[in-house]
């Protein structure tokens, strides 16, 4: 599996108030037990153009650029944390 994030990668998954979307995604599949390749893309949601070209791979996969975005080994892409928590909550690692 892969698992596409920003920057923050792992980070922000703990915090109190506002948790960070692609820490939270990740903290979910460690949770579950899930083995895993981090890749992260480039750009910066709040930054115009930051994104061009930086994640194209994304945008392939899900036909939009933000992340996280998780590829299972059979190509399946999941986009979104609440969607890969949901995932990673429903299939535990054996």
């Amino acid at each position: 599996m892969k698992l596409y994030t920003c920057a923050g990668q792992k980070h922000g998954a703990s915090t109190p108030v506002i948790q960070h979307p692609c820490g939270r995604a990740a903290k979910a599949l460690d949770d579950a037990g899930h083995r895993y390749e981090i890749d992260v893309v480039g750009g910066f949601k709040r930054v115009p153009f930051s994104r061009r070209g930086r994640r194209h791979e994304i945008v392939a996969l899900t036909g939009q650029e933000d992340v996280p975005v998780l590829v299972l080994d059979d190509g399946t892409a999941v986009a979104g944390s609440q969607r890969i928590v949901d995932w990673a909550k429903a299939n535990i690692a054996a």
